[in-house]
């Protein structure tokens, strides 16, 4: 194939499509709106799934590096109640499928297997429009443009390409988290980190819940989730830390302190981040020249798939394009044509989890999940 691929964003999909296409010798571009690989924080840890993310891995030709960066006994998981009662709690026996990682030694990986010059960071795109036969034009914040014929959008929920196919935008679920840390919590944060344990921790409850991953070390990433209209959120000042931790500990007032005090002795400012879906089932006709992968193509409310989907999509993208090396609307059509029942499947179950985690009963219809899952691996 001598089309040159351009791919709009430099997450994990759109990083995993380049690197299976130079696997295949199919040269590709990437730009990406951040002005370099460090510019922020890439998250915390990703469970990267045996039947999807390490799928995609596989293809392309990254699993010894990716089990370096596998930490050991991170797929531990608890189920608690909001007065602190253990409900569910399983070890971390090695056999898991779901191994952790931290996304941003994830993301390097695949930054590090490219070819020098394959991203071009500081590339905010502005527009992109269709020139016919296939041929699309991006132009960037700063003026300058690009004309490809065939463009992948890998530009997240708000992406610039998404709008060449779709008229789709993503609407707010009624469901957001604010993120904090507790560093070095075996020794400043005793009881918390005794509390969370080696690996994951959570405690639904109608409405609210709160999450713990533990990170590198013993470093605690907290993720309190509350089902509240974004006007609610609006009215908190994030800009006073203190105070904000405050207003969001209020709302677990009567939980066991080892829980709220994974909120109110965050050791980071709050970070809101509010969850945003487009329609469960997204789906575009084909348009020559042009696809999406990831979240640009079908975001959710978070429920564990979002990373393995997209790196799943990339590699699928690239291997369909490899096979078809002469007719790119055959690899479109190929790769469109698997992506959009699996992930629509994908959703369904991600709302199902939402809904269940909101619920009056949530903590058992989770340990439910969490046997009934473990029942028929």
């Amino acid at each position: 194939m001598t089309t040159h691929v351009t791919i709009i964003g430099a997450g994990l999909g759109g990083l995993t499509l380049a690197r299976v296409l130079h696997v295949h010798g199919i040269p590709a571009t990437v730009y990406e709106a951040e002005p370099s690989p460090t510019a922020r924080s890439q998250g915390g840890m990703l469970d990267i799934h045996d039947y999807n993310g390490q799928l995609a891995l596989k293809a392309a030709d990254l699993m010894e590096e990716f089990r370096g960066l596998i930490l050991e006994g991170r797929q531990a998981m608890r189920v608690l109640d909001s007065d602190g009662t253990v409900l569910f709690d399983k070890a971390d026996d090695g056999t898991g499928g779901r191994p952790e990682v931290q996304r941003g030694e994830l993301r390097q990986i695949l930054l590090d297997s490219l070819p020098a010059g394959t991203v071009r960071w500081g590339h905010k795109v502005s527009d992109t429009r269709a020139l016919g036969d296939g041929r699309h034009e991006v132009t960037f914040a700063d003026g300058s443009t690009v004309v490809t014929s065939l463009l992948v959008g890998a530009d997240g929920a708000w992406s610039r390409v998404r709008p060449l196919l779709s008229s789709a935008t993503p609407e707010y679920t009624g469901h957001s988290v604010v993120e904090t840390y507790l560093f070095e919590a075996d020794t400043r944060h005793p009881a918390a980190a005794k509390t969370v344990g080696g690996g994951a921790l959570m405690v639904p409850a109608q409405g609210k819940e709160i999450f713990a991953h533990r990170e590198t070390g013993d470093t605690l990433h907290t993720y309190v989730g509350l089902a509240r209209p974004l006007d609610w959120f609006a009215a908190i000042d994030f800009t006073n830390a203190a105070a904000a931790r405050a207003l969001i500990a209020q709302e677990f007032g009567d939980w066991a302190p080892e829980l709220t005090s994974l909120i109110t002795d965050g050791d980071t400012a709050p970070v809101l981040r509010h969850h945003y879906a487009l329609p469960n089932g997204h789906r575009w006709d084909r348009v020559p020249g042009v696809t999406l992968v990831g979240d640009a193509a079908h975001l959710t409310a978070p429920n564990g798939e979002g990373a393995n989907l997209a790196m799943l999509d990339g590699a699928e993208l690239g291997d369909s394009l490899a096979a078809h090396p002469d007719d790119i609307e055959a690899a479109l059509t190929e790769y469109e044509r698997a992506m959009f029942p699996r992930t629509a499947e994908t959703a369904a179950e991600g709302a199902e989890l939402l809904e269940a985690l909101l619920s009056e009963d949530a903590p058992q219809r989770l340990v439910d999940m969490f046997t009934g899952h473990d029942q028929t691996r």
